[in-house]
């Protein structure tokens, strides 16, 4: 089963990134590139994920961070990068939880 670590210092989110790959695992780093307005986590904010959904730090909470989980789980196995929008204009905005009127854009890379 999937488990993380929401909020970490930023060197260990990093340090974690590196010695999974080297591990062997398949990874992913989501980062926070963007945000308007009410936003949970500023520019910077790192997420990674592994291969099976495991997880350290925050880009967000709630149900974003389910949704930057389940896009990182496929990054990792397609090896392409994506650039995720989360907003209350925005129709997945209140799907996701994000209604407290701020918007963010996270980017969601593969580690290779």
């Amino acid at each position: 089963m999937p488990s993380g670590t929401p909020l970490a210092h930023e060197t260990e989110i990093l340090a974690a990134a590196e010695s999974w790959k080297r591990g062997g695992r398949g990874v992913a780093i989501a980062t926070v590139i963007e945000t308007w307005g009410s936003a949970p986590r500023p520019v910077g904010s790192h997420l990674v994920i592994d291969g099976e959904g495991n997880f350290l730090g925050s880009v967000s909470g709630g149900c974003v961070e389910g949704a930057v989980i389940a896009e990182a789980i496929e990054a990792i196995a397609d090896g392409k990068s994506r650039l995720l929008e989360f907003g209350v204009a925005d129709e997945t905005a209140w799907r996701v939880g994000l209604s407290c009127g701020g918007k963010i854009a996270v980017r969601v890379e593969p580690v290779t």
